[in-house]
């Protein structure tokens, strides 16, 4: 859950009768999804004394809070918005941390043969052709700008019944492909980390095209005076630090690794 604290610049952190500063970091319900978060944080408060207060939205989401000044960084995966974003001077810079890929979910029995497919398009195309069942996050979040550029790739325009865009996080829009039984692109973390799966089933990854980037970008203080900016440069720091590499690339689910450091 999100937590604000207002009108403070430091808190304690529980446990450890250390006060930290506090800064403000818009992330992606992908990665919130995954898990990872409660790995990072603690270490990131024990090892630096900031303590992390996230904002769980979607990447478009926290691309708009960004630009506007309302949190000090963004961790997002969204390669063109983000260049984007550094273009218009909303952030100094882009910083690559880590990445894993997305996958085609469906169900067990695969009526439209998605697990047969040689890439992800002739996947999208052979779901519309049967108009199966697709759930969309609709929430012009990361995954769905991924999920509308695969689908124009594929020369679909999914607007029929069989299609449902959902307007809501990851996992929200995974407990609807479950209840539906239907088709629905995910990032591979978050559906690792998914309880309800139902009768769904990974069927289709392994395409370049999936590959699933997630990058760091500090709000300008030019542009945002009242912003942390040191803070969230001491946190670039520690995320493209040799610890963040053991833990990110150390943090596993039933045996699979759900992400690969690469920041330089």
């Amino acid at each position: 859950m999100l937590k604000w604290i207002v009108g403070t610049a430091f808190s304690l952190v529980l446990g450890t009768g250390v006060w930290a500063e506090e800064m403000r970091l818009a992330v992606t319900t992908s990665f919130h999804n995954s898990g990872l978060a409660e790995v990072l944080l603690p270490e990131i408060a024990k090892d630096t004394g900031i303590e992390v207060q996230l904002l769980v939205v979607g990447t478009g989401q926290a691309l708009r809070l960004g630009a506007a000044g309302d949190v000090d960084a963004i961790l997002v995966h969204a390669k063109a918005a983000e260049e984007q974003f550094v273009k218009d001077g909303n952030a100094p810079h882009r910083t690559e941390i880590m990445y894993n890929d997305f996958v085609i979910i469906g169900p067990a029995g695969d009526p439209a043969r998605v697990g047969s497919a040689q890439t992800a398009t002739e996947a999208l195309q052979q779901i519309a052709t049967l108009q199966a069942g697709f759930v969309s996050r609709g929430d012009d979040s990361g995954t769905h700008k991924k999920e509308l550029s695969l689908w124009q790739a594929a020369d679909v325009a999914p607007e029929n019944t069989w299609y449902k865009a959902v307007g809501a996080g990851m996992g929200a829009a995974l407990n609807t492909a479950s209840g539906l039984n239907a088709y629905i692109l995910s990032d591979r973390a978050s559906w690792l980390n998914f309880g309800n799966k139902g009768e769904l089933e990974l069927l289709f990854a392994g395409d370049p095209v999936l590959f699933n980037q997630y990058a760091y970008l500090p709000v300008s203080a030019e542009k945002h005076g009242h912003v942390n900016a040191e803070l969230a440069l001491q946190l670039e720091d520690w995320l493209t630090s040799g610890r963040a590499k053991e833990l990110i690339d150390g943090y596993r689910l039933e045996g699979e690794q759900l992400f690969t450091f690469n920041a330089e």
